[in-house]
């Protein structure tokens, strides 16, 4: 009896990547493509279409204009894709390298000019409040299978991030004009962890940690392009998340596959803080608070740590066809949010397709339709210690949200 196992395989790992994740998570970072049998090598596309708008708060009478009757943001997601690319060699029975290239963090939010003007500003700049963050990761996997079924693999993993910030808006009172540039930056960090694999009954269970990566950015600040220079000019420290993704998979039938993802994301420590954004807003607390307070607050930060979750089935029809359904989940990175992630985790599901012409190279393509958590949005300031202060700070409601992903992969065993 033939296995179909292989193929089934590769397009579980297709599926379960069209993430529209929390807080800026991306691609996922799945090591599945280094647990391929043999030589194989595999790039892929994905695309994104989210539409996520909300409305200013109707409690903040701070917020509300004479003659404006719509306080709505209008879509403030736009449409993105990212790549990732990968290459694995069996160099003996017992030695295994790979290279990896995938873009793990990334945002792209942009609120549009209205005459509300809660999260734009119609009036000086002509623009709203927007955030762009792009990242590139390559790592380098080297793996040993020291026992029969067992493979034990790490790594450096080197990195590349930049972006801009734009904050415009009532909801920023004094930090209306604000810009930051993010220069480009490079770091390494590391990954490791270790799989126990049965190909011939289509066993797999993988346990993959990746570190989190510091980097120290040279950020250009100004206000509506007057530079900023508060204190002495240093670089912003920035650490990207460590995170553990978990991998199984079994079958139940010669041609089914059963499989499942968890990934933990620690997003709670990720911290956002420019250096003259930080005097700036030490100012700004020492007068709110008449000096009881002067630690100032982040521009960019998350409450609680990211949990996801994609649990589906795969199913081969003949040698050369096959498909895929799954069901995904996502926590959220906490209650309120950020104005730059106005959303609370999402419930996903997907549908996949794969084409071998040939039992060594195949296509394969999948669509995934989320429903975006609904969330209170909050300003920079909702952490501070001062009384009653988190509830001032609420800005922003955000509801009946959505996303459409799609993924279109190659992949060729040789």
């Amino acid at each position: 009896m033939k296995s179909y196992y292989p193929g089934l395989a590769i397009l579980c790992s297709l599926i379960s990547s069209h993430g529209i994740a929390a807080a800026m998570d991306q691609s996922g970072q799945s090591l599945l493509p280094f647990l391929e049998v043999g030589h194989y090598f595999e790039a892929s596309i994905t695309a994104a279409d989210p539409e996520v708008s909300g409305r200013t708060l109707g409690t903040r009478s701070d917020l509300i204009n004479s003659g404006v009757d719509d306080y709505s943001t209008d879509n403030i997601s736009q449409s993105f894709q990212y790549y990732s690319a990968a290459l694995k060699l069996q160099l003996k029975p017992q030695l295994s390298f790979g290279i990896l290239y995938d873009q793990p963090f990334g945002s792209d939010l942009q609120y549009p000019v209205k005459r509300n003007a809660s999260f734009s500003d119609p009036v000086l700049s002509q623009q709203g409040t927007q955030i762009n963050v792009d990242s590139q990761n390559l790592s380098l996997i080297l793996g040993y299978q020291s026992f029969k079924n067992f493979n034990l693999y790490a790594g450096p993993a080197f990195q590349t991030i930049k972006g801009h910030v734009s904050l415009r808006g009532l909801v920023y009172a004094d930090f209306n004009g604000y810009n930051a540039i993010f220069k480009p930056d490079a770091a390494v960090g590391w990954l490791a962890g270790f799989a126990y694999q049965v190909p011939d009954m289509a066993l797999k269970a993988a346990l993959t940690y990746h570190s989190k990566i510091d980097h120290k950015i040279n950020v250009s600040e100004n206000v509506l392009g007057t530079p900023l220079l508060l204190v002495d000019e240093s670089k912003t420290k920035i650490s990207t998340p460590q995170s553990i993704n978990l991998d199984f998979q079994t079958s139940i039938t010669v041609s089914t596959l059963l499989y499942s993802n968890i990934r933990w994301v620690n997003w709670k420590d990720f911290v956002i803080r420019p250096v003259q954004f930080g005097a700036l807003s030490q100012l700004a607390t020492t007068t709110i608070s008449s000096g009881t307070y002067t630690g100032g607050f982040n521009l960019d930060d998350y409450q609680k740590n990211q949990w996801s979750a994609t649990v589906g089935a795969a199913k081969q029809w003949t040698p050369q066809w096959s498909g895929a359904f799954d069901l995904g989940w996502d926590s959220g990175t906490g209650d309120p949010a950020s104005i730059f992630n106005p959303t609370k985790g999402y419930w996903g599901v997907g549908l996949a397709l794969k084409y071998n012409p040939e039992p060594d190279y195949f296509i394969s393509g999948g669509v995934k339709y989320f429903w975006l958590g609904d969330v209170t949005t909050q300003n920079g300031t909702y952490d501070l210690p001062l009384p009653v202060l988190s509830e001032a700070s609420k800005v922003g409601e955000f509801s009946e949200n959505h996303a459409i992903g799609y993924g279109l992969k190659i992949g060729y065993h040789f």
